[in-house]
């Protein structure tokens, strides 16, 4: 049951009569977690937070810098040199004091991943490098925890959810990693910053929608943005069945 605070807090969530109390009361007791803490991660974990989503786990392994000041719209410039699980928490805490927050101050790697990513309900893909994403979407399809990929570059940025055996993951779009020289040039064409707000906060809609079971889930689709054009498109998408992930 909810508490008056609660009711008062969460109001305008539910009055949506796709959320109303008992999507709330499945929000409050839901478990998601956000790997990385950048410029995806920082507006997932806000909005999830001011959603009222239980527990929020935050993985990455960080240091904040100034660079990072730009999108990484959670950290602030006293908190240049701290951990960024630990800054983002301290943040998402004093936006809601009734949530959890976890922290996972570690890169996600293929011997610690599982460990991480267990007992979650739902998992946000918020990294900015190709290992890590084919990682996260090996893991949660092993597992079987649907998960929310999001990328940016430039003006431009995609998100595509995955439920694991059920909808094309991403290995069906990219079986393989790019080449070395290809990930690394992409890290130096730059991004504009409200990019990742976008697509971040696409990413903790679905996970609100799949928590609370409203509407209809990015599975499918890969939906693409371009700020500069200021137009969003969708890829229709179909299972591999030799995908290396998820096929048979």
């Amino acid at each position: 049951m909810l508490t008056r605070e609660q009711h008062e807090r969460y109001s305008r969530q539910i009055l949506l009569e796709e959320i109303g109390c008992a999507g709330q009361e499945r929000l409050l007791n839901g478990r998601v977690l956000i790997i990385g803490a950048g410029g995806l991660g920082s507006p997932a974990a806000l909005y999830l937070a001011a959603a009222g989503v239980g527990t929020i786990g935050l993985a990455d392994g960080d240091l904040v810098e100034i660079s990072n000041l730009q999108r990484q719209i959670l950290h602030f410039t006293p908190d240049i040199g701290t951990a960024k699980v630990s800054s983002a928490g301290k943040k998402l805490s004093a936006l809601n004091p009734e949530i959890t927050v976890v922290a996972h101050q570690a890169a996600v790697t293929s011997e610690n991943i599982e460990e991480i990513i267990a007992g979650y309900h739902f998992v946000v893909d918020a990294t900015d490098n190709f290992p890590a994403r084919f990682l996260i979407n090996d893991s949660c399809v092993r597992l079987g925890i649907p998960y929310s990929h999001g990328g940016v570059l430039r003006f431009l940025g995609q998100s595509i959810t995955v439920l694991p055996h059920t909808s094309p993951c991403y290995r069906c779009i990219f079986p393989e990693p790019p080449p070395a020289e290809v990930a690394a040039a992409c890290c130096r064409d730059g991004i504009l910053g409200v990019v990742p707000g976008i697509i971040g906060s696409i990413q903790a809609t679905e996970a609100i929608k799949y928590l609370t079971g409203c509407g209809e889930l990015l599975t499918g689709r890969l939906l693409t943005y371009d700020a500069l054009r200021m137009r969003f498109r969708e890829i229709p998408l179909q299972k591999n069945p030799r995908c290396p992930a998820c096929g048979r």
